[in-house]
């Protein structure tokens, strides 16, 4: 039987192991697109709906219930399980058919002005496979106030290794 500390570096590795062969999948699209004339374009948000992680714990220990951001995770849910924002909610890996259908299903009864913030952290930010699809689904939904966590390298390195609060399990 495995400890739960072996258990979850084996569920990070097979996480840390999809997201690269997703990665490079990407990387592949992009070269053939790129061959073929045509082009992947710019990242669909602005400069002004990025967050760093310490704005966004400022921002969470300022904020009254009321104003505060809704956050969600649109990651793998193992590593969901094994840590999140406290207070985020997981509803659909964003880059799986289904997990970016169960996100949508959440959302539509949410007020398009709501104060939302998607982050995943599986893999390093630029090529993540969940943040773009997430985005480009919310926003297309008519979102107004939709911002994202930027994650550099992973949730662990820029999260849980800076000390930064953090919750387990759901």
């Amino acid at each position: 039987m495995l400890s739960p500390n072996k258990f979850w570096d084996l569920n990070v590795a097979l996480v840390v192991a999809i997201c690269v062969s997703m990665a490079v999948a990407v990387a592949t699209l992009s070269m053939h697109s790129a061959q073929a004339g045509q082009s992947a374009g710019p990242d669909p948000w602005m400069a002004g709906q990025l967050v760093q992680p310490a704005d966004l714990v400022q921002e969470l220990s300022a904020a009254k219930t009321s104003t505060a951001p809704t956050i969600v995770y649109v990651g793998f849910r193992t590593l969901f399980e094994g840590g999140h924002i406290p207070g985020a909610s997981f509803h659909g890996t964003a880059s799986a058919e289904l997990g970016l259908a169960d996100l949508k299903k959440w959302a539509a009864s949410l007020p398009r002005g709501t104060n939302l913030v998607i982050y995943c952290g599986c893999c390093p930010f630029d090529r993540c496979p969940n943040i773009r699809p997430a985005f480009d689904a919310l926003r297309a939904m008519g979102f107004t106030h939709l911002r994202l966590l930027v994650l550099a390298k992973s949730f662990a390195a820029d999260w849980v290794e800076k000390g930064y609060p953090m919750e387990k399990g759901r």
